[in-house]
């Protein structure tokens, strides 16, 4: 099959939109995405100069997701004066394959001539998740821990370096897998706590001031797109899940997703387009509940500094319960 711009041959063909695309034009239309996401989304603010640049801190775990948005990044703007750029890489402790993706973070982050930190549970929290995953005082999944420290040490460090936004990158699968679920557990406050966290353009959130904006520039993109991307591209990706992946209710949801995606092309996208307006009022009804009129009442944790709705933050009542197994 032949591409649809040029005589060259398809290597994609899009089921949702019928587009068939050679290597450069496939290429050229990811970037096309996530630059105009980019743009939508007024992540760039028109009072960064070079005297004084926005600090956009990326998380970077070398899946297939954040080095393709690292790289795209890179390339857009890599040479202007008015971002600078660190990806921050966090290792949880998972024994061989965590140390493999970080190799492949190393390896990006040197063809790219951009700064790199690391950081590891075992320093910061003092727990590792193999080990966590074998105590499990909580009787809950795995994932539930992981993603609870893994967003403390992503807000902790991208404060630590001045960002003024933290990049993820998460992709149209995940956006929409998450959607779903936020509608069958009928949790509304969440929907609009996920479009001020990170879906809605900077132009229409209300942002909390002890918490770095978030962005997702990778999420117009399907996963196998971003997958085939990084091949394409010779990226230097670490495409294995997780020993310890055990998100049962995700998992259903990414099946069903899947098969409504394969009967009805273009459904994550319809998915999205309803959410994100969806969200967008639902943001608007339920900001406020605070006593300052701004969003709930948050002060520091009793025992770790970060800021929480609660006396002691989830992420030390977690470790309390991890010690004393």
């Amino acid at each position: 099959m032949e591409c649809d711009k040029c005589s060259r041959d398809a290597v994609m063909h899009a089921g949702y939109s019928g587009a068939h695309l050679c290597e450069d034009h496939f290429c050229a239309s990811v970037d096309k995405r996530v630059r105009r996401r980019i743009r939508e989304d007024s992540m760039l603010p028109s009072d960064a100069t070079p005297e004084d640049p926005e600090t956009w801190v990326i998380g970077l775990s070398g899946g297939k997701d954040s080095v393709v948005l690292t790289h795209i990044l890179d390339e857009t703007f890599g040479k202007d004066p008015r971002i600078e750029m660190i990806a921050l890489t966090i290792h949880e402790g998972i024994e061989g394959y965590r140390d493999k993706s970080v190799d492949a973070c190393v390896e990006l982050a040197d063809d790219l001539d951009m700064r790199h930190e690391l950081v590891t549970y075992e320093d910061e929290i003092g727990v590792k998740m193999d080990d966590v995953a074998e105590k499990d005082p909580m009787d809950m999944a795995p994932c539930a821990y992981c993603g609870v420290f893994r967003r403390d040490l992503l807000e902790r460090f991208a404060d630590e370096y001045g960002a003024d936004k933290l990049l993820t990158g998460h992709n149209l699968d995940d956006e929409a897998e998450t959607a779903l679920m936020n509608f069958l557990e009928g949790d509304v406050k969440q929907v609009a706590k996920h479009f001020d966290a990170s879906i809605g353009g900077f132009d229409d959130r209300n942002e909390q001031d002890d918490f770095i904006p978030r962005a997702k520039p990778l999420r117009d993109v399907p996963e196998k797109e971003v997958a085939l991307y990084a091949h394409l591209k010779d990226l230097p990706a670490h495409i294995t899940e997780c020993p310890h992946a055990s998100e049962a209710f995700r998992g259903e949801i990414q099946e069903l997703m899947l098969k409504l995606e394969e009967n009805h092309p273009g459904t994550r996208h319809s998915i999205m387009a309803g959410y994100e307006e969806l969200a967008h009022l639902a943001a608007e009804r339920y900001r406020g509940d605070g006593d300052d009129g701004e969003g709930p009442d948050l002060n520091e944790c009793e025992r770790c500094g970060s800021m929480t709705a609660r006396d002691v933050c989830r992420k030390c009542k977690l470790v309390e319960a991890i010690e004393a197994v």
